[in-house]
């Protein structure tokens, strides 16, 4: 009789888990899921800023810190010893990262103390499946996370976005993971051609729901959202709206999130004279709300990995204009059925694209319904069981058993 293992336990390694990142939200989506599947399964943070995580996260899902850099969380200690080590704590916590390509997008986060702290974590790790969603973390799990579990690395952007000494650390330990998991179809095939003999495979993101309101293609609302940084191309976005405001008035464009580019777009804004036109509705806890109230969604990104929130807004029957950026929108979209692509950062593009839109309500209805029959192949049932397969399959090759479904009570 083969002998039947409990299921091994998920660590998921975030850089910030109580951040408001995309992906933050779609590996807690993922979580969420295998937990209420029976598997154990943790959401590890490197660093932690906030008290609250900000997404919904399961109960049963255990959630810890590496580094609390939260104020008042480090209390300093008392006797000549603890005192030295506390100076040096401080000390390497304002030493540059010494393992980090400073490509990185993240590189700013790191410095030495966290990542000893990171590497004592990974090495201190004997079993089970071991998650890690960034390069950075990737790299430092490739080299210190050797003891018995299970890496697979989870890549969020495309590897041409990546800066060239990042692509060459990529190139050098990715093929040390059991398997890099990727958003796109073109994305496995870059990466699978960098990493031969690797196993490269495509899981796309999932979106939370697809039980939404439907959006109405009767209203003057245009909706974007993100982060308020350069990757969003938020300043391009802006001045293609600018053409519009003559020919289309009373339509308005609401963009959603914040970030350390606000001051910069609010003056653009006051530069195109957009004050009743385009607004900065910073951060929401209810964007599927504000989905519904919109028309069409707009992605003006300059690189994207997969683009959840866009997504998001398809499973409420909006259609989409998108720059045809790598990568995403092209792997999801259907030019002319559900939506409509453009060249890449390319503004005047954009605007003609969202005037086109704009003009033809019947045009949103019917882009509207295909959005909701694309949005249903990134939904839960249709994504997270793959994920399920994946961790069972590396768990079966590497003990050579059966893992026991809904058995995961205790860490294998």
């Amino acid at each position: 009789m083969t002998d039947r293992r409990p299921l091994p336990h998920v660590r998921y390694l975030l850089l910030h888990a109580y951040g408001r990142g995309g992906t933050i939200r779609t590996v807690m989506n993922q979580a969420n899921s295998l937990v209420a599947a029976g598997w154990s399964v943790e959401i590890v943070s490197a660093v932690r800023r906030r008290d609250d995580i900000q997404f919904p996260l399961d109960d049963r899902v255990q959630a810890s810190t590496v580094v609390d850099l939260r104020e008042g969380a480090h209390t300093p200690p008392s006797g000549l010893v603890a005192r030295w080590r506390d100076r040096k704590r401080d000390e390497l916590l304002q030493t540059p990262a010494l393992h980090i390509p400073k490509g990185e997008f993240g590189y700013r986060y790191f410095n030495r103390y966290v990542e000893d702290r990171l590497i004592a974590y990974m090495k201190s790790l004997t079993s089970g499946i071991l998650v890690t969603t960034r390069p950075a973390l990737n790299f430092l799990s490739a080299d210190h996370a050797t003891n018995g579990v299970i890496r697979v690395a989870q890549e969020h952007m495309n590897l041409g976005t990546h800066r060239k000494d990042v692509q060459k650390r990529i190139q050098e330990t990715y093929p040390r993971f059991a398997t890099v998991a990727v958003l796109t179809e073109r994305d496995r095939e870059e990466y699978a051609e960098l990493l031969p003999g690797t196993e490269v495979i495509r899981i796309p993101n999932a979106v939370h729901s697809l039980d939404q309101v439907a959006a109405d293609p009767k209203s003057k609302i245009a909706v974007a959202a993100g982060r308020l940084f350069p990757q969003k191309g938020f300043d391009m976005l802006i001045p293609a709206w600018a053409k519009l405001v003559e020919s289309f008035p009373e339509w308005q464009l609401r963009i959603y999130g914040s970030g350390e580019k606000k001051s910069e777009l609010r003056n653009l804004i006051d530069v195109h004279h957009l004050y009743n036109h385009v607004l900065l509705m910073g951060h929401t806890d209810r964007l599927d709300d504000e989905l519904a109230k919109a028309s069409f969604y707009v992605l003006s990104s300059r690189f994207e990995g997969l683009p959840m929130v866009m997504i998001e807004a398809m499973s409420h029957s909006l259609p989409v204009v998108s720059f045809d950026c790598p990568t995403g929108p092209a792997d999801v979209l259907t030019h002319g059925v559900d939506g409509l692509l453009v060249a890449p950062e390319d503004p005047d593009a954009l605007a003609d694209a969202m005037a086109k839109l704009m003009a033809d309500e019947a045009m949103r209805a019917d882009m509207g319904v295909a959005a909701v029959l694309t949005a249903a192949s990134y939904g839960p049932d249709a994504v997270h069981p793959r994920w399920e397969a994946l961790f069972t399959d590396l768990h079966e090759q590497r003990h050579g058993t059966a893992a026991v479904a809904g058995s995961a009570k205790g860490h294998a």
